[in-house]
């Protein structure tokens, strides 16, 4: 199974909006026949592994990191294609929650006659899958807050400049985030101040598709120019509200971005800060496009405002060995709690030294209800 989530992590990029599933085959203890999601349209990881395994797939044994499909799609049913291959035992991560799966492609299976495992690295397939299962169980797109802050917590100097407070380490590690999401989600305050490309530049390994950059702009502040709405660098989508004007619109879709209204925030934010959309509507229109992930590189308004609603699934900060004070502008803005024992404790799920940085992945507290991981406690 480490073998094959490993074998999915390799098509992560390329899949999405479905999921980098990977897929190994095991005949006497050899494994025979791996495979990893293949973009839209294209071979199933189950597939790909018998493919490669060929007749020695009659007798063995197939670990995958998701739920094989049983319902016909652009390609095939996985279930159906595993049971005529001879495979005699499958052994499951996850369940797939996507409606038309939803353990239908396990009940053909046993129907067929194979043997079902299911469970077998849960917890790693889930944090591998995140997104997805995010996407396919809410309905919105999986959140990353983005930033990168000062030894005491700031990520701007008093006079607004940020740039550059990492390394070049952290900035290279960053784009490899950018070229994992399907959207870079910003609000008007940062393309205001920033004036922002928002594409993948320096990542290792391909980039078949460049993000779609996202502006939050409820009122139309941000003019259709400059580097954010060049077509040529990546497309752009301005997710605005009923009170935005006429003209501000017309020039959004002449600079060649698209233009969705959403409801505007509630209660409305503080002037200035440059969201004021709702950020749950904004966030399900991305899952409607095919974001699977939604990478937040906005100011401490947006990133405060996505904490404070529950909709930050994963925080990733990068500390820089420098000092602000307290004049310089802090990492978040959003209200705390009174008293410490009221804090939310976050899960530090990573730790990593990037260059001169360090890189420290959060998750939040378990949210009321359900939780959509099979530990109970996150991802």
């Amino acid at each position: 199974m480490d073998r094959a989530l490993a074998r999915g992590e390799t098509a992560r990029r390329r899949t999405a909006p479905n999921p980098w599933v990977g897929a190994v085959v095991v005949r006497d203890g050899e494994i025979v026949g791996q495979g990893a999601t293949h973009p839209p349209g294209g071979a199933h990881a189950e597939i790909e592994a018998l493919r490669e395994a060929g007749d020695r797939a009659r007798g063995a044994t197939v670990y995958t990191t998701l739920e094989p499909c049983a319902h016909q799609g652009r390609t095939g049913p996985c279930a159906v294609a595993l049971a005529e291959a001879g495979v005699t035992r499958v052994v499951v991560a996850l369940e797939d929650p996507d409606p038309q799966v939803a353990g239908r492609g396990i009940a053909h299976l046993r129907e067929l006659g194979v043997t079902v495992d299911v469970g077998i690295g849960a917890d790693t397939a889930a944090r591998s899958l995140a997104p997805y299962l995010v996407h396919r169980r809410l309905g919105r797109a999986f959140t990353i807050v983005k930033t990168a802050m000062s030894l005491d917590g700031r990520i701007a100097a008093r006079d607004g400049s940020s740039q550059w407070i990492t390394g070049a380490a952290s900035r290279a590690d960053a784009h490899r985030l950018r070229a994992e999401s399907q959207a870079i989600v910003i609000g008007a305050g940062t393309a205001l101040a920033d004036r922002p490309r928002l594409t993948v530049r320096d990542a290792d390994g391909p980039v078949h598709t460049q993000p779609l950059r996202v502006l939050l702009d409820a009122t139309g502040r941000v003019p259709a120019e400059g580097p954010l709405f060049d077509p040529e660098l990546a497309p752009t989508l301005v997710v605005t509200t009923d009170a935005v004007a006429d003209d501000a619109q017309r020039a959004w879709l002449a600079a060649g971005a698209k233009v969705l209204t959403v409801p505007p925030a509630e209660p409305a934010p503080a002037a200035g800060t440059g969201a004021g959309v709702d950020l749950t509507a904004t966030l399900e229109v991305l899952a409607g496009l095919g974001v699977l992930q939604a990478l937040v590189e906005g100011g401490a308004a947006l990133s405060g405002s996505l904490v404070e609603g529950g909709l930050a699934d994963r925080l990733v900060t990068y500390v820089a060995p420098t000092v602000l004070g307290r004049d310089g502008r802090p990492a978040l803005d959003l209200a705390g709690p009174a008293r410490i024992a009221d804090a939310a404790r976050w899960r530090l799920v990573d730790v990593a030294r990037v260059g001169t940085d360090v890189r420290l992945d959060y998750e939040p507290p378990p949210r009321d209800g359900a939780p959509p991981w099979p530990n109970g406690e996150g991802v």
